[in-house]
């Protein structure tokens, strides 16, 4: 890839958005900050316009910068497009598999199986659809896409077969201004803590429909607590960042956990029998696997659940 490549550029600008300075941005990426602050440079150089304000404490896009943000996403948008339809003319051996996710679970489980399954077949094109579970559930029902992977197995279609493989630990995020709030420790003590007075706080949630929301709401139900909901998103990544900085509690796993950075916050985790998050992948009941696609369903069940055990 060269830096002329939209979908790099896209992806320099969104880690440098998400983390809001250059260093923290270059470390995600693995390249060094001096060359991406000149990247962006000789790219405002080029556009004749400044595209990141660095009057902000956290890097903003100008009112170019979005407009570039948004030619990129187009650009990208067509050439993914593009190299689909070309996939008709291609040689016959290559096969393609389609693949729908949610952004924030993809983010997390896809390098723990896709990029070995990919090096022993390369003749395997995987064509990535991110879009919500609703919608996911209903292109593997509907067959738009081979398999769909998501989270709470329970809520499932049963016209869809699901394949499980491991699971991530809850924990609530409790901000400085929490009652719990202990500033001697990060993460606190399981079981310390009374989770139905924790609940009862100013929650910032993930909307209803999606997998977390559904089972946080079971939890809540099931400790009797009417929520004080001040924030929704359909971001998991927003609503921890907006916990971590102290907007309210939240409930987030293991893999948001691990992407909190900064903020003041306590980590409170949740027991197995409070909360637990397990991973699938579905594909339809009556659809007989090939030997390719079955294969795929096992690479996915055996590294996801290695890595759920290092976790135990």
């Amino acid at each position: 890839m060269t830096t002329k490549d939209p979908g790099l550029l896209l992806q320099y600008l969104d880690t440098l958005l998400r983390y809001g300075n250059f260093t923290k941005a270059a470390q995600e990426l693995f390249i060094s900050q001096p060359y991406l602050t000149q990247l962006i440079k000789r790219k405002e150089d080029e556009l004749g316009a400044v595209i990141i304000n660095r009057h902000s404490t956290h890097l903003k896009l100008t009112e170019a910068g979005k407009l570039y943000y948004q030619y990129l996403e187009n650009i990208s948008r067509e050439n993914a497009e593009f190299k689909q339809r070309l996939t008709q003319y291609n040689s016959k051996e290559q096969i393609t598999l389609r693949l729908g996710v949610l952004s924030s679970l993809g983010t997390f489980i896809l390098p723990l199986f896709l990029p070995f399954f990919t090096q022993l077949h390369p003749n395997v094109q995987v064509i990535l659809e991110e879009d919500i579970p609703e919608k996911s559930e209903k292109k593997v029902q509907n067959g738009d896409i081979d398999f769909y992977l998501g989270q709470t197995p329970e809520t499932v279609s049963p016209n869809l077969n699901v394949v499980t493989a491991g699971y991530e630990p809850y924990y609530v995020v409790l901000p400085e201004g929490s009652n719990f709030y202990d500033r001697r420790f990060k993460l606190l003590e399981p079981n310390s803590l009374p989770l139905a007075e924790i609940l009862a706080e100013p929650l910032v949630l993930s909307k209803t429909g999606s997998a977390i929301r559904h089972q946080v709401d079971g939890l809540l139900h099931k400790n009797k607590v009417e929520p004080q909901i001040v924030f929704e998103s359909e971001n998991i990544e927003i609503i921890a960042g907006l916990a971590a900085y102290g907007m309210g509690s939240t409930i987030i796993p293991q893999s948001i956990v691990d992407r909190l950075s900064a903020g003041k916050f306590n980590l409170y985790p949740l027991s197995k029998t409070d909360l637990i998050l397990k991973h699938f992948i579905a594909y339809p009941a009556a659809k007989k696997l090939s030997p390719l696609e079955q294969e795929l369903v096992e690479s996915f069940s055996s590294i996801a659940e290695r890595t759920s055990q290092i976790r135990q």
